[in-house]
């Protein structure tokens, strides 16, 4: 039996080492924001790219932020699933490389979102990409992960080898 859990452990670590670290920069992060910023508060650093401290109670892009707050749970619940979900997709496409890098990416960032709304009741978002006075959402480093994780995965479908060799011509 311990042998059996060595090896679920040694197969994971690198995934999960990744997912804590997602995490923990997300929250290293926001904490900076927190700490420099009033909400709303805008710092200008190029012509297209502000720090910003917004909050966010709903999903991307502010879905569902003017409720009365029943998202907060419903989101966190839902994140929490998707994490669990992922898991064990990582444990499942654990022989390869690409698919448990990007699920990696997704928890991570899932988890640092879930920290915030726990800890907080909503997300800190704080970078602000702008064209003029084309602003788009203001958003964080875990959004950054699970964008790069679902790139990845559809990366990993798109590209790369088949699954299965093309048979062989006659000779």
């Amino acid at each position: 039996m311990p042998d059996r859990r060595a090896g679920f452990f040694a197969a994971m670590a690198p995934w999960l080492t990744i997912i804590v670290i997602v995490a923990a920069l997300d929250q290293a992060t926001k904490e900076m924001a927190l700490k420099s910023f009033l909400p709303g508060e805008r710092l200008t650093l190029t012509p297209f790219f502000d720090l910003v401290l917004a909050f966010n109670p709903g999903a991307a892009f502010s879905f569902l932020a003017e409720h009365s707050g029943w998202q907060r749970w419903f989101f966190t619940g839902l994140a929490t699933l998707v994490c669990a979900w992922l898991l064990v997709m990582i444990w499942q496409h654990r022989e390869t490389r690409l698919l448990p890098l990007a699920f990696s990416f997704v928890v991570g960032g899932a988890l640092g979102n879930v920290i915030d709304r726990v800890r907080l009741g909503h997300v800190v978002d704080f970078l602000s990409f702008h064209a003029g006075e084309h602003y788009w959402p203001a958003f964080n480093l875990a959004d950054s992960a699970i964008t790069l994780g679902v790139i990845l995965m559809l990366a990993s479908q798109f590209g790369g080898k088949p699954k299965t060799a093309p048979p062989e011509p006659p000779a």
